[in-house]
């Protein structure tokens, strides 16, 4: 397969400079869960993925409800596993954070972001015994870029999951306020990501200098709202922005100001805030989320052009159509060459329109993570 040229530019320098996670997580750890809801180490035939922090809790849940349907697990049917974009605690990046995928496999550093999960991918790593892809997938929450394997032999396909949307955010009034006004329109948001507008004032809000935060470079959120803002992807960011924070995590300490503004995907604050326990122990209650918790910390979403984000503790549906995206699982091509686009035979079952994740019973998880189911799941570019 063809290797990514440009796609993760600067990926490692980020991870370095948030190196302030407390080095204490430093060893591989076989964070997939199996269906008995404990740790476990893939086999060298079962379907591992990675990437996407958006979708990580989401996968964890998918993992175990498909696991359950596999009655005999064996090569001819294997699990469905998915390793986070963070070890379990971590709150930023870490450069010491490594996996092992399956078991044969070479550890790795663990990849975070989606386009940290198709640059694993496309490394084609293999394990040491059997011959088996040791990532059989990636978790993305954007489309493709330039720079992005086309599809085809040798290349990628893009299959949609869901759709999510995404907004601002600010510091809640509950956690002191902010000086930012209610709602801003397009226009007025992209003069605050592109650093031409640096005060609040400038945009109809309180006296106050603006500070930018925006996701770790290779995140799919950060991907897509450059592209909602006209900002080049994976470009430079401008002078006012800083990339420390993790993507949809309200608790960084930098977030607890009246001056701050970030980015959050819709469906992932829905999940966290509506169907998630508290962290820090919290034992998830029968009608919460099993996977994940409630790390919106002192944010609060931010209404575009007078449309609110949420609406009965769920996405709203009418927030203006341009904020939306699609959310995809990024597979190999296996098709031969002048056939039609193919994913391998073991990933149909679970990838496929008649597959696992675009059934009925995916539904109701794909919504309590905070997402929208699509018609068009399965599809795939």
């Amino acid at each position: 397969m063809r290797k990514l040229t440009r796609l993760m530019v600067g990926a490692v320098t980020m991870a370095a400079a948030a190196a302030l996670v407390a080095g204490s997580v430093t060893a591989a750890s076989a964070d997939p869960i199996g269906k008995t809801g404990k740790a476990v180490v893939p086999a060298s035939y079962d379907i591992v993925g990675v990437g996407s922090d958006t979708t990580t809790y989401v996968f964890d849940q998918f993992a175990v409800n498909y696991n359950k349907t596999v009655k005999v697990h064996n090569a001819a049917h294997p699990f469905l596993y998915s390793w986070d974009a963070l070890p379990k605690g971590a709150s930023e990046p870490n450069k010491a954070f490594k996996i092992t995928p399956k078991a044969g496999c070479t550890s790795i550093g663990r990849p975070d972001g989606s386009g940290a999960g198709l640059k694993t991918l496309d490394m084609n790593q293999l394990d040491r015994k059997t011959g088996h892809y040791c990532v059989d997938f990636g978790r993305s929450s954007s489309g493709r870029s330039t720079g992005t394997p086309t599809s085809g032999p040798d290349g990628v396909l893009y299959v949609t999951l869901a759709k999510d949307a995404i907004t601002w955010a600010a510091r809640s009034p509950k956690a002191g306020g902010t000086d930012a006004p209610a709602t801003l329109n397009t226009a007025q948001l992209k003069s605050i990501f592109t650093c031409k507008v640096n005060n609040w004032s400038q945009v109809g809000g309180k006296p106050g200098a603006i500070k930018v935060y925006l996701p770790q470079a290779g995140s799919g959120t950060l991907s897509t709202w450059e592209k909602f803002m006209g900002i080049v992807p994976n470009g430079p960011v401008g002078s006012c922005v800083s990339q420390a924070p993790e993507e949809n995590e309200g608790t960084y300490s930098g977030f607890n100001t009246k001056n701050a503004i970030a980015i959050y995907s819709i469906g992932a604050y829905v999940a966290q805030k509506y169907h998630e326990a508290a962290c820090g122990g919290a034992k998830p209650t029968a009608k919460q989320n099993e996977f994940g918790c409630n790390l919106t910390g002192v944010l609060a979403l931010g209404d575009i052009s007078g449309k609110a984000p949420i609406i009965a503790n769920k996405t709203n549906t009418n927030f203006p159509s341009s904020y939306f995206r699609t959310i995809y699982d990024i597979v190999r091509d296996v098709s031969p060459k002048g056939k039609a686009a193919a994913m391998a035979p073991a990933l149909r079952p679970i990838f496929s329109r008649t597959g696992y994740l675009c059934s009925a019973a995916a539904r109701p998880t794909i919504a309590d993570y905070g997402f929208i189911p699509t018609p068009l799941c399965g599809s795939f570019s």
